[in-house]
């Protein structure tokens, strides 16, 4: 359910049926260039909101209609019985509703915008019927992207987490440690040997589907000259760069969402407690539509004071965060696309409509920022209740009406140390160690991150932090493959590195391999082959399980495994991680290193012959160079290419620079994008 869940991702599709202007395809220019990227130009922003639309459907229109499916409660029938869990979670937190009720609260510039972006939809569909879906998804309106947006969110702040906990009668506790994520950084001008502002905009992401980016260039005469990456259905870019400034976006694990265990009447099953009286929970009965079944299976979505409310064999439980109370997030990313300075940009932000985010900073203006944005409720602080589990849903004390104001979120403008990162580690340990803020100043019931990862150990190994940076070095952390110093994973390995070879002669070779690892995820490296392995071993056996050194019998075990597993499949104790874990396009398979939580990531599934596939990690990534003076310098690599239609020769033309860690040049400047422009055309 997680991978259809997530497969919403923070952008989202629909379309209206009948439109305020109708756009006029001839207005527009996509220009491609000789990557495939679409640069997009017209006058107004709903034209280029249309040409963005009609672009990213000829590269990908089947990840852009997935994510709209729930709108229309056509998960299930195209995907089957998984599908149904996202026309599920749709009308049980209310995506509809909300979008209806808060409406009016998004503003005509932006509705235009939506408008643009729908008609290319809808368009796009009557004139390609053979890639439709489903024949009755479209055409989709502006109200159903929106509320498509709203679902997107909710389960990307832990939603479909919650959703599995409560079907299996699992106790909840908040997030702690995450190994998948993103990079992050902004450096000042006067950090760099160039005298150049540095950001570093890298989402780890999946490789394909929906939830991959999309690389895009979108100018208007209305203010729009932005260029980055979107997901799927996005009407304008996720993060990026313009002009003047930049931001790049990582992964939260802040405590944003809360369930609750409702006191029921034994008297009546559908009445709760609730301040000494009981309240009637509110029923509704909903038709999912699975592929293969002929009829519609009827199932029961609860609501209670707290939200969303399922039912489970322990009783009944409901789910509270402040994404599906909110429906202004897209109209809040296209404000922070057209910002022109710091103070334009967090006004955006102030508008608390994004529910999440890490948000890095930086500009020509030599000023650096990164706030941990999150709609954090204002909780009851009294040590009666404890947030991270699941908490009494019989009380006003426990139901929270309010956010935190953005002012009281964990933020740094400009630290003397003259850098900021992040890489889904704690918001208290984002620059040098004499600007980190104190976790002392913020409430504890927020539940703010408060742990290193690997990768964020290995960026302060490598980064100059009493001299100035180079380019060349900045890329070159971006781009490293060691894990640092003190590994710091949840199940602690130091016992495999102890055991003696001697001692178990038929493992010899494959314990010295390992033993005398440099800790490389190079895709020459064999010791990283046997640590991928034990990586993925361990994950499984300690599942849910609280971090701990691993035993010496485990350790042992663990080799075992690892040693049958390249005997078996290999037939040899020692291989490289670059004969293990392949990046696969099409019918080709290339050598691969990286594995999770080094700063050039992999998570993988199996592929074949005992090989493993990559199915995410780096995806786009962003170098961005801010002098004071002329539009920002632009580096940008795709692991695959600008098309997801096999048989385009974009389908997969950035491979090889990938696997070389070379970028290609991009810019901003509409002269030099027609100049070397491959193809130039009209959506239609």
């Amino acid at each position: 359910m997680r991978y259809i869940f997530l497969s919403l991702a923070f952008f989202f599709n629909t379309t209206t049926l009948f439109s305020q202007t109708k756009i006029n395809p001839a207005a527009i220019d996509i220009v491609r260039d000789s990557f495939g990227v679409p640069h997009i130009f017209a006058k107004t922003d709903a034209e280029v909101a249309y040409g963005l639309a009609w672009a990213e459907a000829e590269d990908d229109f089947e990840s852009m209609q997935q994510v709209v499916l729930p709108v229309k409660g056509l998960m299930g029938k195209v995907l089957g019985k998984a599908g149904a869990a996202g026309d599920y979670a749709f009308a049980l937190f209310r995506c509809r509703e909300i979008t209806e009720e808060k409406w009016n609260t998004l503003s005509p510039e932006f509705l235009k915008l939506i408008d643009g972006y729908v008609q290319a939809l809808n368009h796009y569909a009557v004139t390609h019927p053979n890639e439709v879906l489903h024949k009755n998804l479209f055409p989709i309106t502006a109200k159903d992207y929106i509320a498509s947006s709203v679902l997107a969110l909710t389960v990307f702040n832990g939603a479909d987490g919650a959703l599995q906990r409560i079907f299996t009668n699992k106790e909840w506790e908040a997030p702690e440690l995450n190994k998948k994520g993103s990079n992050s950084a902004a450096i000042q001008n006067t950090k760099t040997t160039t005298s150049e502002a540095f950001l570093l905009i890298n989402a780890h992401q999946p490789n394909t589907g929906p939830q991959a980016f999309y690389e895009a260039h979108i100018c208007s005469e209305e203010g729009l000259n932005v260029m980055g990456g979107l997901l799927a259905g996005g009407p304008c870019i996720l993060h990026g760069v313009n002009e003047n400034l930049g931001w790049a976006h990582t992964v939260n694990f802040c405590d944003r969402l809360d369930e609750y265990q409702l006191e029921m009447n034994p008297e009546n099953s559908l009445q709760y407690k609730f301040d000494g009286g009981w309240v009637n929970l509110e029923v509704k009965t909903i038709k999912l539509h699975i592929k293969g079944i002929p009829i519609a299976i009827k199932r029961k979505v609860y609501w209670s004071k707290y939200g969303a409310t399922m039912k489970n064999k322990q009783g009944f439980f409901s789910i509270r965060l402040g994404a599906n109370m909110k429906i202004g997030a897209l109209q809040q990313w296209y404000e922070m696309n057209k910002a022109k300075n710091y103070t334009e940009f967090y006004a955006a932000l102030s508008k608390q409509e994004l529910s999440m985010f890490n948000i890095m900073y930086a500009d020509k203006h030599d000023t650096v920022f990164y706030i941990n944005n999150a709609l954090m409720p204002v909780r009851d602080a009294s040590p009666e209740y404890n947030w991270k589990r699941t908490l009494p849903g019989n009380t006003s004390k426990t139901l929270w009406t309010n956010f935190r104001n953005i002012k009281e979120l964990p933020q740094y403008i400009n630290p003397s140390s003259g850098f900021l990162f992040n890489t889904n580690h704690s918001s208290f340990l984002a620059t040098g160690a004499a600007d980190n803020l104190k976790p002392s100043a913020f409430a504890k019931q927020d539940g703010w991150e408060q742990y290193h990862l690997n990768r964020s150990v290995r960026f302060l190994e490598l980064f100059p932090q009493n001299e100035k940076l180079s380019y060349e070095k900045f890329k070159e952390i971006k781009f490293d493959k060691h894990l640092p110093s003190v590994l710091q994973y949840t199940y602690k390995i130091d016992s495999m590195f102890l055991l003696s070879e001697s001692d178990y002669p038929e493992m010899a070779s494959l314990i010295t391999t390992f033993k005398n690892w440099d800790k490389s995820a190079a895709a020459e490296s064999k010791g990283a082959a046997i640590f991928l392995l034990t990586y993925e071993h361990l994950k499984k056996t300690l599942a849910g399980q609280a971090p701990r050194l691993i035993t010496k019998t485990e350790a042992i075990e663990t080799f075992k495994y690892v040693n049958n597993y390249l005997q078996t499949n290999f037939g040899k104790p020692n291989i490289t991680l670059g004969d293990l874990q392949k990046l696969v396009r099409g019918d080709k398979a290339f050598p691969l290193g990286g594995f999770p939580d080094v700063l050039s990531p992999q998570w993988t599934a199996p592929y074949k012959n005992g090989q493993l596939k990559s199915i995410g990690g780096d995806g786009l990534i962003m170098f961005v160079r801010f002098a004071k003076e002329g539009l920002p310098k632009i580096e940008t690599i795709n692991m695959y290419g600008a098309s997801a239609k096999p048989g385009n020769k974009h389908f997969d033309d950035q491979v090889q620079m990938y696997l070389q860690q070379k970028t290609k040049t991009m810019t901003l400047d509409k002269a030099t994008v027609y100049k070397n422009a491959e193809r130039v055309y009209h959506p239609e």
